[in-house]
């Protein structure tokens, strides 16, 4: 396993960190879906084992994440394998679960869900504290309090390092100035790299500053191994983000699996050498920290955690961006 800096700091995170999003299980915030499947925690604990035994060092959390829960199921699955959770980097959010307060970017909401987290992962303090969007009201009312309240964090020892999620090219180019990130988060995949291309105006801006890129969903939600049949395509339960996402429609899953027989092709056909090929790509592109995809299981994390090293090369990388041109 291979270690990258974030930036301007001192956290050196594995390039395949895992994500605990899955973790959470079913969930809802405000009435909307944004959870999956329920886990079995004895195989996710067993997931992070496989993890830790191949040199992963960094675990990317949120506290809407089961509102709570995947950051409380890491922290045990830590204790269980006799694993001082100070010994990893992990990284938790703020923003998307409001409580009671009218934006989840109040200063005093902030202040709660970050010593919140603190309990929920048994800690004194937290390695990277993300924004975890970038909405922050209108006119950015809540923006000037969010980050001075983060900064008093980080001057407590609380926090160490401040990071930005965020979802659009003008949130990141408008937040980035006040915030001042360490890093930035973001979806990142073959199928969609509009924030890592090459070029890219999110690309110039973390030269310019400079900045690493934290790419959530490289597989994107499983896609990208061609699990999925085209012909019946999977049904999700409530509280799960993928019901009724297009991505996993007869049409939408027929296109990729016609693209994915060129990469089978060229790269191989088994579930590690696709999941080898979408961490890697994402890898290879300029300002990258690292990839978090998720897992649930040993089976899933063996899966990510084999694609250490194995580089694409230039005429790789150029075919698989060439693959998934939308047309």
């Amino acid at each position: 396993m291979q270690y990258r800096r974030l930036g301007t700091s001192d956290l050196r995170v594995s390039e395949i960190s895992f994500g605990c999003w899955t973790m959470g299980g079913l969930n809802w915030v405000n009435g909307s879906p944004n959870g999956w499947a329920d886990p079995d925690e004895a195989e996710v604990r067993r997931g992070i084992k496989v993890a830790l035994d191949a040199g992963v060092n960094h675990f990317d959390n949120a506290d809407v994440y089961g509102n709570g829960k995947a950051e409380r199921m890491l922290a045990r699955c830590l204790k269980r394998l006799g694993v001082k959770s100070t010994k990893v980097i992990i990284a938790t959010k703020v923003g998307w679960f409001p409580g009671t307060a009218e934006s989840a970017y109040e200063p005093a909401h902030i202040r709660h869900q970050c010593e919140q987290s603190l309990v929920n992962l048994g800690r004194d303090h937290i390695d990277l504290y993300y924004f975890h969007h970038g909405d922050f009201g209108p006119n950015d009312r809540y923006v000037e309090g969010a980050v001075e309240t983060a900064r008093k964090l980080q001057k407590e020892g609380k926090v160490r390092w401040i990071g930005l999620s965020a979802y659009s090219e003008k949130d990141f180019a408008r937040l980035v100035p006040k915030i001042k990130p360490v890093c930035l988060q973001s979806f990142a995949s073959a199928l969609d790299d509009k924030f890592i291309a090459p070029g890219s105006a999110v690309q110039k801006l973390m030269t310019k500053h400079p900045l690493s890129f934290v790419a959530f969903g490289p597989l994107a939600k499983g896609r990208l191994l061609d699990k999925y049949n085209p012909k019946k395509p999977p049904t999700f339960e409530p509280g799960d983000h993928r019901r009724g996402n297009a991505g996993f429609t007869k049409g939408a899953l027929a296109d990729l699996h016609a693209r994915l027989a060129k990469i089978k092709k060229r790269f191989g056909g088994t579930t590690e050498d696709l999941a080898a090929v979408a961490l890697n790509y994402v890898l290879e592109q300029p300002n990258v920290g690292c990839v978090i995809p998720g897992f649930r299981n040993p089976s899933q994390a063996r899966c990510n955690v084999q694609a250490a090293g194995r580089r694409l090369s230039a005429a790789d990388i150029d075919f698989i961006r060439k693959v998934f041109a939308k047309s």
